[in-house]
C-alpha cells in the first residue's frame, strides 16, 4: 500500500485519476481535509466516505464525481461546474457554492444547513429529500430545479436570511 501526501494525491488526481480510485479502494479512511483542488478537472472520481472538510474545489470542472457519505463541511465550490455528481448522505454544512453550476446532481439525504447557493444554478438536480435546505442561504438569482425536485416544505421565493428579520419594535417610530 502506497502512502501519499495530500499534495501527491492532488497530482495523482490531475495526471492519473484512475490510479487515485484504485488507491482509495484500499483505504479505510481518506483524509483530504483542507486540500486545494482549485481549477482542476475531475471526472469519475470516487471521494465517497472521504473527509474533504474545508477543502477547495473553486473554479473546478467536476463530472460524475461520487461525494456520497462525504464530509464536505465548509468546502469551497465557488464558480465550480459540477455536473451529474452524487452527494447522497453527504454533509455540505457551511459549504460555499456561490456562482456554481450544480446541475443534474443527486442531493438525497444531503445536509445543506448553512450552505450558500447565491447565484447558483441547481437546475435538474434532485433535492427532494435533502435535509435543512430551508436553513441554506440563497438569493433571487439562484436557479432552482423544478418543484418536484425540491422538498415539499421549501419556499424558494423566501430569500431573506435571519439577519434581515426585524422585531415589531424596530419599525415603531419613537418620540425621543
Amino acid at each position: 500500500m502506497i502512502d501519499y501526501t495530500k499534495e501527491e494525491l492532488v497530482e495523482l488526481l490531475r495526471k492519473t485519476p484512475e490510479k487515485f480510485n484504485e488507491w482509495k479502494q484500499e483505504q479505510e479512511e481518506v483524509d483530504l481535509s483542507e486540500t486545494d483542488f482549485s481549477g482542476i478537472s475531475l471526472n469519475e472520481i470516487d471521494f465517497s466516505g472521504a473527509d474533504l472538510n474545508s477543502s477547495s474545489f473553486a473554479d473546478c470542472n467536476l463530472s460524475l464525481v461520487n461525494f456520497s457519505d462525504t464530509d464536505l463541511t465548509s468546502v469551497d465550490f465557488t464558480r465550480a461546474r459540477v455536473l451529474e455528481c452524487d452527494f447522497t448522505d453527504s454533509l455540505l454544512t457551511g459549504a460555499d457554492c456561490s456562482y456554481a453550476e450544480m446541475t443534474y446532481c443527486n442531493f438525497t439525504e444531503c445536509d445543506l444547513a448553512g450552505c450558500i447557493f447565491s447565484e447558483t444554478d441547481l437546475s435538474n438536480s434532485d433535492m427532494s429529500t435533502s435535509l435543512n435546505l430551508g436553513a441554506s442561504r440563497f438569493d433571487e438569482d439562484t436557479i432552482w430545479p423544478d418543484p418536484e425536485y425540491l422538498p415539499d416544505d421549501f419556499d424558494a421565493a423566501y430569500t431573506k436570511d435571519l439577519s434581515s428579520l426585524s422585531d415589531d419594535e424596530d419599525t415603531v417610530q419613537s418620540d425621543y
